[in-house]
């Protein structure tokens, strides 16, 4: 008897491996994928606005990749003693401007030449709720706190999210026309407005991906969302706030993911990878023991051989951590 209803993506006609070069930005949930990606050794960029929620927020990013834009004073906003971005998340506020602006600056032009390299970007969108900003015009990332009178807020319609997600493709199209772009849906509950906004904010999510990936070649999609809600579907599977999904869940998400897009020479590398990244959590009780020095030089070996056998690894930061404890 079947007591469950699982979901097994198939292969998917986009292969990665770890030569190919990521970027990831959207939701919280894309900051977990990036930390997958980091663990294995994947040449991948976060979030590079920080976390973003809707589609037309990450169409602004992206199109402040394409000349790159250069953010200065008028950008920011000032409120409870820092300055901020409407394009950024909150982790790039400040109480210094210059300070703000330079972290800002270095990150999109770091990014900006990072897209075009680009293999795979990977968006997921959290909402399709959004808030505009009355005096501005404009949707904002982030409302940092900002009194909400300040903000007209409304969910954008299938119709919106559709010409938003199209215009973020026509965006990397132009910035990398090698790109290939997987969309995912976020499964973090957004619930201030209750479970049934929170499903309709989905399903114009959900639809809208849909239209782009059926009429745009360089699209995929991946259902982390539908992996979530009706695989594993259980509250075992989210984190005390009852909203995102746990490590748990994550972790089995990533599991899925890896046997759609990853190649069997890939997914050999990260097996062998797992031990060395592994052993980086290790925490020695006295480094200059003879038995810690001999683990050390057993995953410089290690090390070696994969780099040996696998060619495109980049493991020189692992190399610098056990050559770091090296005292014999």
């Amino acid at each position: 008897m079947k007591f469950r209803t699982e979901i097994n993506p198939p292969k998917s006609n986009l292969q990665i491996e770890h030569k190919d070069s990521v970027i990831t930005f959207g939701s919280c949930f894309a900051e977990n994928i990036s930390e997958y990606f980091q663990f294995y050794r994947f040449d991948v960029k976060k979030n590079p606005f920080g976390v973003l929620y809707n589609p037309v927020s990450i169409l602004n990013a992206i199109n402040s990749l394409e000349e790159p834009k250069v953010f200065s004073e008028e950008d920011l906003v000032f409120h409870q003693d820092e300055w901020h971005s409407f394009y950024h998340h909150s982790d790039f506020s400040n109480h210094v401007k210059d300070e703000c602006l330079n972290s800002i600056n270095e990150r999109v032009v770091s990014a900006a030449e990072y897209i075009r390299k680009a293999k795979v970007i990977i968006i997921t969108f959290g909402t399709a709720f959004v808030f505009k900003h009355l005096e501005k015009g404009f949707i904002v990332s982030n409302c940092h706190k900002i009194p909400k009178d300040q903000f007209s807020r409304f969910r954008l319609s299938v119709d919106e999210a559709v010409e938003n997600i199209e215009s973020i493709v026509d965006a990397i199209s132009r910035i990398n026309n090698e790109a290939k772009i997987v969309f995912t849906v976020s499964p973090v509950r957004h619930w201030r407005d209750g479970a049934v906004e929170n499903q309709l904010s989905k399903a114009t999510l959900l639809l809208a991906v849909n239209n782009v990936v059926n009429t745009k070649s360089n699209c995929f999609y991946f259902p982390s969302y539908e992996i979530v809600m009706d695989d594993l579907r259980d509250y075992r599977y989210y984190e005390s706030d009852l909203l995102h999904p746990n490590k748990l869940a994550t972790d089995y998400i990533w599991g899925k993911f890896s046997a759609t897009h990853f190649t069997e020479k890939c997914l050999s590398a990260m097996n062998e990878i797992k031990v060395i990244a592994e052993a980086r959590l290790h925490r020695p009780r006295n480094i200059e023991s003879n038995a810690h020095q001999k683990f050390l030089k057993k995953q410089l070996k290690i090390i070696d051989q994969l780099e040996l056998k696998y060619g495109h690894l980049n493991l020189e930061g692992d190399k610098k951590y056990f050559r770091g404890q090296l005292t014999l």
